[in-house]
């Protein structure tokens, strides 16, 4: 059985003490939009996956594996973003719980979503992914924490691709799909 670290006699949680050149501030400042920005990731891998398996109609094969694909990508940078945080010395989300705290995706619970409107929603969480990862760099820049930085435009830049994907699938599409 796996020990648990004991607490100090004050009663608070021990330190991590992962060492970093970044300021005790600069490392809560990040870790603490990193925290924000994986929740946010994880609710819209949620939203990606949840129209891929509701998607229906005649563009259904393109839009179900485009929605697979993007889900994909969102799912694969949590481990950067999570492990960024714990690099540096802060600590990460630990719950189902505290994604849907932290999270600033709109659920979408809909029996039914038509193929257009899934895109729309899409592209429109995708936007605000990328103003908010663009936000958390101007943090990173300001602490000097250029490998954050760095993490996050390679995502800025993913992000950007999946924002034009839908859009130019979007562009001049009816309700129907088509």
């Amino acid at each position: 059985m796996a020990k648990t670290a004991k607490r100090p006699a004050s009663g608070a949680a021990p330190k991590l003490g992962t060492p970093t050149d970044l300021s005790p501030k600069g490392v809560e400042a990040i870790s603490a939009e990193l925290r924000k920005l994986l929740a946010d990731t994880f609710a819209l891998y949620i939203k990606t996956k949840n129209f891929h398996w509701h998607v229906s109609g005649p563009n259904f094969r393109d839009y179900h594996l485009l929605f697979d694909e993007h889900a994909g990508q969102i799912y694969d940078s949590t481990d950067d973003l999570a492990e960024r945080a714990r690099k540096i010395g802060g600590r990460t989300i630990h719950s189902i719980g505290e994604i849907a705290k932290l999270s600033r995706v709109k659920d979408n619970d809909e029996a039914f979503v038509a193929p257009i409107d899934m895109l729309r929603e899409l592209m429109d969480e995708n936007k605000k992914m990328m103003k908010r990862m663009r936000d958390v760099h101007a943090i990173c820049d300001k602490y000097d924490d250029v490998a954050t930085a760095s993490i996050l435009e390679n995502f800025i830049d993913q992000t950007e691709r999946r924002n034009w994907f839908l859009f130019e699938i979007s562009r001049n599409m009816d309700a129907s799909g088509h």
